[in-house]
C-alpha cells in the first residue's frame, strides 16, 4: 500500500499530459456509424440482445409505463395539493411540453435507432463523452426513483384494499425511525421492498416474457379504465367547478402541478431505450412514442375530469383517489373494481420503470463509463442480468427508505432534465456538416440540375459497366470506366438513375441523404409546412428568404456555420435558464410593472428571439429520415423553454437532492476518464 502512495506524489504525475487526455475525454463524440453496424449489438461477451419487440410492444411498454402510477397516483396528488381541478390543465401543459421533447426523441430514436442508451446516447454522439455521462447518470436516477415510486404506491394501494391495516401492523411490529420522509410516523416500506424484488426477478427473466405479461396487464387496465368513464358519470357534480375552485391556487399551482405530471409522460423515454431489442426501431420508436403520448394525454384528463367532479379536490385521497372517489359515493363494489386495475396498472408502470434502468446501465458500461461486469448478457436470458440485479436491489432499498411524494419530484427533474439536452442534441445535430456524405451529395446536386450531363453519364455507365443497368455493382469499390469526375462509394452503391432500394437500408453511409426511388437529394423534395408557407406569401416568399439571410436549397453545412450554431444553442440554453428565473422568482417585480423588471423581460425576449434567428439563418444537413422533428429551431428551442422553466417551478427540496446524487457522480466519472491514462503500476494497484 505504501508502495501506492509513492506513485501519488504530485512530482511523478506528468500533469500536462493528464490535463490533455482527460480535455479530450469530456470533449469526445461518439460516431453515430458505430451504432449502425450489423443487425444488432454484440457486448464484450459476445451476447446479443433479443430482437424480439414490434411496434404494439413499444406503445404497451410506453403506455403502461405512464397511465399505471399517473392515473392512479398523481392525479390526485397534484389535484388535492397543488392545482385543485385546475389538474386538467397541468396534464394538458406537461403533455404540451412532452410532445415536444417527444419529437426530438423521435428523430433520434430513427438517427440512431439501434441503441439502449436513449438520451445517454444521444448526448454522447452530439454533445460529448462528459455530459452523456452526466445524462446517463441522471437517467438512471430517473429510472431508479420511477421503480421504488411505482413499488412504493402498489404498496399503498394494497395498504388501503385492507383498510390500512398494513401500515399499523408494520408500524407496530417493525418498528417506527425519524427521517425517511413519510411523516412523524416512519415505518420501513417492506411490503415496497418484496414488490420490487419479484418485478426485477421478472424483468431478469427476458424481454419477451416480461412484454407479454406488460401486455395482459394493460388490456385488464383498459377495461377497468372504460369502467371509471362509464360508471363516474352517474355521480359527477359541476358545484365543484363552480364559485372559483377550478382553480383555488391560481395558474401558479396549475404550473408547478404540471412539473410533477411530468412524471406520468416518461413512457416514450423508456421506449427510446429499446432500440436494441426492437425488430424495426427506425419505424418502431416513433411510431409508439406518438400513439403513447397521445393515448396518455386522452387518460389523463378524462380521469381528472370525473375525479374533480365527484369529489371536492380538498378531500381527494393522495394514495388512492380513483377508489376513494367511488366510496365516497357509497358505491363499494366499483372499490375492487378500481382496485383491480390499479393493481394491474401499478404493476406495469412498476415494470416499464425497471425494464430501461438496466438497458442504460448496459450502455453505460459498454462505452466503459461505468464498470465493465455490468455489461454483460446473459446468453439463457439474453438480457443484462447483471444490470438487472443491481437495478432491482438499488430500487428495493429506495422504495423501503423514501415516500412516495418525494420521489415523484424527484423524478420529474432528472426527467426534465434529460428531456431538455435530447431538445439541444436536435438543434445540435441537424447544422452540423457530415463529411462522409458530403461528396457524394455534391455530385448527386450537379447531376440532378444538368439533365443533359446525366443523360451522357447513364451512357457511359451502360458502355463501361460489366453488368446490366439496374444490376447490382459487385465490382471492386473503384471507378471502372475511368470517368475522373464520378466518384465511387462502395460495392452496392449505384452512381446515376434508380437505385436498389435494398442497398439503402438504414446500415447505409449515405441513408437518409438520397430518395431511396431516384436518387435524387432527399432536400429536395419539400415539407408540407414549406409548401403551405409558399402559398400563404406567394411570389413573395424568395425575395422575404434573401432579405432574411436565409440559406438556399444548395446550402450545405460547413465547420464554421456548425461552430455558429453550438455557441448559439450554448447562449440560448443560459438565457432561457436565466429569463426563467427572473420569471419564478421575480414575478412580484412583474406583476408590480416595475419599469426595470419590463425592460429586463423584454430585452431577454429579444435576446432569445435573436439567437433563434441566427439559428435559422445556418444551413441545415441535408440528410433525411423516415422522422424528422418539424419547424426547426422553434420547436426544439420551445421544448428547451418550457422544459426549464418547468425545473425551476419544483421545490428548493428536490434541487438540494438532485445536486447532491450530481455531486455522488463525479468520482466516478474521474476515476472513468484517468483509470486508462495511468501507468500500467498505477492501474493495477487502483484496480486490485
Amino acid at each position: 500500500m505504501s508502495g501506492f502512495f509513492t506513485l501519488l506524489d504530485p512530482r511523478r504525475v506528468q500533469w500536462g499530459a493528464a490535463w490533455y487526455a482527460m480535455h479530450s475525454r469530456i470533449l469526445r463524440t461518439k460516431p453515430v456509424e458505430s451504432m449502425l453496424e450489423g443487425t444488432g449489438a454484440t457486448t464484450a461477451h459476445g451476447t446479443k440482445l433479443a430482437q424480439v419487440l414490434t411496434t404494439v410492444d413499444l406503445i404497451s411498454l410506453g403506455v403502461g409505463s405512464c397511465v399505471g402510477t399517473g392515473m392512479y397516483v398523481v392525479s390526485g396528488l397534484v389535484a388535492k395539493e397543488m392545482a385543485g381541478p385546475g389538474v386538467i390543465v397541468s396534464f394538458i401543459i406537461a403533455a404540451v411540453a412532452s410532445i415536444l421533447s417527444g419529437v426530438c426523441y423521435a428523430e433520434f430514436g430513427v438517427r440512431v435507432p439501434k441503441t439502449t442508451g436513449s438520451a445517454y446516447t444521444y448526448s454522447y454522439v452530439t454533445v460529448g463523452e462528459f455530459v452523456a455521462f452526466f445524462i446517463g447518470w441522471n437517467l438512471i436516477l430517473e429510472y431508479l426513483i420511477g421503480t421504488a415510486a411505482g413499488a412504493s404506491a402498489l404498496s399503498s394501494m394494497f395498504d388501503s384494499l385492507a383498510n390500512h391495516t398494513i401500515s399499523r401492523w408494520m408500524a407496530d411490529s417493525v418498528g417506527t425511525l425519524n427521517g425517511l420522509g413519510k411523516g412523524e410516523e416512519s415505518y420501513p416500506d417492506l411490503l415496497a421492498l418484496l414488490i420490487a424484488v419479484i418485478v426485477t426477478i421478472i424483468v431478469a427473466l427476458g424481454v419477451k416474457n416480461s412484454v407479454g405479461f406488460n401486455n395482459v396487464l394493460n388490456v385488464l387496465n383498459l377495461a377497468v379504465w372504460v369502467f371509471i368513464m362509464i360508471a363516474g358519470l352517474f355521480f359527477i357534480n359541476g358545484k365543484y367547478w363552480a364559485e372559483g375552485q377550478f382553480l383555488p391556487h391560481g395558474w401558479s399551482g396549475v404550473l408547478q402541478g404540471a412539473a410533477t405530471c411530468f412524471y406520468a409522460f416518461i413512457g416514450f423515454d423508456i421506449i427510446a431505450t429499446t432500440g436494441e431489442e426492437a425488430k424495426n426501431p427506425n419505424t418502431s420508436i416513433p411510431y409508439a412514442i406518438t400513439a403513447s403520448l397521445v393515448i396518455c394525454l386522452t387518460a389523463y384528463v378524462s380521469v381528472s375530469v370525473i375525479l374533480t367532479l365527484m369529489v371536492p379536490y380538498y378531500t381527494i385521497d393522495t394514495e388512492s383517489p380513483l377508489m376513494e372517489m367511488f366510496v365516497a359515493h357509497g358505491f363499494y363494489a366499483a372499490k375492487f373494481v378500481v382496485a383491480i386495475g390499479s393493481v394491474a396498472g401499478l404493476t406495469v408502470s412498476l415494470l416499464g420503470s425497471l425494464f430501461p434502468m438496466p438497458r442504460v446501465i448496459y450502455a453505460m458500461a459498454g462505452d466503459g463509463l461505468l464498470f465493465r461486469f455490468l455489461a454483460h448478457v446473459s446468453s439463457y436470458t439474453e438480457t443484462p442480468v447483471v444490470a438487472c440485479i443491481v437495478s432491482g436491489f438499488l430500487a428495493a432499498l429506495l422504495a423501503l427508505l423514501v415516500s412516495l411524494r418525494d420521489l415523484i419530484e424527484m423524478m420529474s427533474i432528472g426527467t426534465l432534465l434529460a428531456y431538455t439536452l435530447v431538445s439541444v442534441c436536435v438543434l445540435l445535430l441537424r447544422y452540423q456538416p457530415e463529411s462522409d456524405i458530403d461528396g457524394f451529395v455534391k455530385f448527386l446536386s450537379e447531376e440532378h440540375t444538368k439533365k443533359k450531363e446525366g443523360i451522357l453519364a447513364d451512357c457511359e455507365k451502360e458502355a463501361c459497366s460489366p453488368v446490366s443497368e439496374g444490376d447490382e455493382f459487385s465490382g471492386p469499390a473503384t471507378n471502372t470506366c475511368g470517368a475522373k469526375n464520378l466518384p465511387s462509394l462502395g460495392d452496392n452503391e449505384m452512381l446515376i438513375g434508380k437505385s436498389d432500394k435494398s442497398t439503402y437500408n438504414v446500415n447505409h453511409p449515405n441513408y437518409g441523404t438520397v430518395d431511396m426511388t431516384t436518387g435524387i437529394e432527399a432536400d429536395e423534395s419539400e415539407n408540407i409546412y414549406l409548401i403551405k408557407l409558399k402559398k400563404l406569401i406567394g411570389p413573395h416568399y424568395y425575395t422575404m428568404r434573401i432579405r432574411l439571410g436565409l440559406p438556399g436549397k444548395m446550402d450545405r453545412p460547413t465547420a464554421a456555420t456548425g461552430h455558429t450554431v453550438t455557441i448559439c444553442v450554448l447562449l440560448l440554453f443560459i438565457l432561457m435558464f436565466i429569463f426563467c428565473s427572473f420569471i419564478i422568482f421575480g414575478s412580484d417585480y412583474i406583476s408590480e410593472q416595475s419599469w426595470w423588471a419590463i425592460l429586463l423581460v423584454v430585452l431577454m425576449v429579444l435576446l432569445i428571439s435573436t439567437l433563434v434567428f441566427v439559428i435559422l439563418q445556418q444551413p441545415e444537413n441535408p440528410k433525411k429520415l423516415p422522422y424528422m422533428a418539424p419547424c426547426l429551431p422553434f420547436v426544439p428551442a420551445f421544448a428547451m423553454l418550457v422544459n426549464i422553466y418547468l425545473m425551476l417551478k419544483l421545490s428548493t427540496i428536490t434541487w438540494i437532492r438532485f445536486a447532491v446524487w450530481c455531486f455522488v457522480e463525479f468520482p466516478f466519472k474521474v476515476l472513468s476518464m484517468l483509470i486508462p491514462k495511468l501507468p500500467p503500476s498505477w492501474t493495477r494497484q487502483l484496480r486490485s
